[in-house]
């Protein structure tokens, strides 16, 4: 690049710094909730040769959908604002060119594309034509969004219900997007209290957090998070959810018996095994024998349709996933049957015997 180039941009440059214009900075869109309120954040710029004029007396007026002065005027900081089509306040100062205005009572006839004008000492009135705001009044509040944290790092799914390992530390964030409100909206869990809340919010957006450690005993839970909006008629909110689906070693081990633990030789009894675990668990069963265990058979269930003395003893019962295991014992006692006939042969004689000595005492 030669001198003559590294003039001619230095010009331009210098050209853009100090030849101001007439220039306005506003968001293109801009979202209120119908019944509350709208910022519009404002800036404009005017020519240089004007700065003497903008004094404290300034006033900014907002067009609707066009900026004829007779039909589309909607607001005039120099005037009560009951007298327009919208109630208001210029919250920025004019003489320092911040035309940030603050818009109440939002309802559906208000949205539209909105235009700003600004009039202050001598020949400074300027329409600001070039951009314009648009401004969509919403019925429901934005739905805040939750987010799960695990060991500090983002998990994502493809559905709503999400797996956590027991022991892990986790995090749930739920995180809205703030619209003009007075008072501020609010984010509420519907989890127990028992779990630590932090809070924070920014300009724009509203954050609230879940800390705790995952248990067992947040498999299935579905965290809802709400925000709620106060508004004069009525409040309005909108929420997000998350289901965790915590993932356990086998708990709570047990072995039942049908009809009893102690059954009549000959008699059917079943043994089912139950465990609390996620994943599901494979049941496995086994048999003290001469010291050593003996594996039987897979299954929940474990079953003798005829009973024998071979088949009393212990009986083990081992659940098992990916996450561990955890066993469970009972004692099988059969009850032989011929000491049942003998005990019923001494019952029958001795009722023999009775019977006997009470005829002998009528006859004599």
């Amino acid at each position: 690049m030669d001198t003559a180039e590294k003039i001619i941009i230095f010009y331009f440059l210098l050209e853009g710094v100090c030849c101001r214009d007439f220039n306005i900075y506003l968001p293109e869109k801009i979202k209120a909730l119908s019944g509350s309120c709208v910022i519009i954040k404002c800036r404009f710029e005017i020519k240089e040769q004007y700065d003497k004029n903008l004094t404290e007396r300034a006033t900014g007026v907002w067009y609707k959908d066009g900026t004829d002065a007779n039909t589309n005027v909607v607001f005039n900081s120099s005037t009560s604002s009951r007298n327009f089509f919208i109630r208001g306040n210029i919250t920025g100062k004019l003489k320092d060119k911040d035309c940030t205005t603050i818009f109440y009572n939002l309802r559906s006839n208000h949205r539209g594309q909105y235009f700003f004008r600004f009039e202050s000492e001598g020949k400074l009135k300027q329409t600001y034509r070039q951009a314009s705001v648009s401004i969509d009044v919403i019925e429901s509040p934005p739905k805040p969004r939750v987010q799960l944290y695990v060991e500090q790092k983002e998990v994502q799914g493809q559905e709503e219900v999400l797996e956590v390992l027991e022991g892990s530390s986790v995090s749930l964030r739920c995180s809205a997007e703030t619209l003009c409100s007075s008072p501020p909206p609010t984010l509420t869990w519907s989890s127990t209290p028992r779990i630590p809340l932090s809070e924070s919010s920014r300009l724009q957006e509203l954050i609230s957090d879940l800390n705790f450690t995952a248990t067992h005993r947040e498999d299935g839970v579905t965290f809802t998070c709400t925000i709620t909006y106060q508004l004069q008629d009525k409040n309005k909110t909108e929420q997000d959810s998350i289901t965790l689906h915590v993932q356990y070693s086998p708990k709570n081990t047990t072995v039942s018996v049908i009809p009893s633990s102690s059954v009549l030789e000959g008699s059917s009894v079943t043994l089912i095994c139950s465990s609390d675990a996620n994943p599901a668990v494979n049941y496995t069963w086994s048999r003290e024998s001469e010291g050593q265990l003996k594996q039987l058979q897979t299954g929940d269930t474990l079953t003798f349709n005829r009973t024998d003395p071979t088949h009393r003893g212990w009986y083990h019962c081992t659940a098992q996933n990916q996450h561990g295991s955890q066993n469970s014992s009972v004692k099988l006692d059969i009850q032989c049957l011929n000491h049942f006939s003998l005990l019923i042969g001494v019952v029958v004689v001795a009722l023999v015997i009775m019977l006997l000595s009470a005829i002998t005492c009528i006859c004599v």
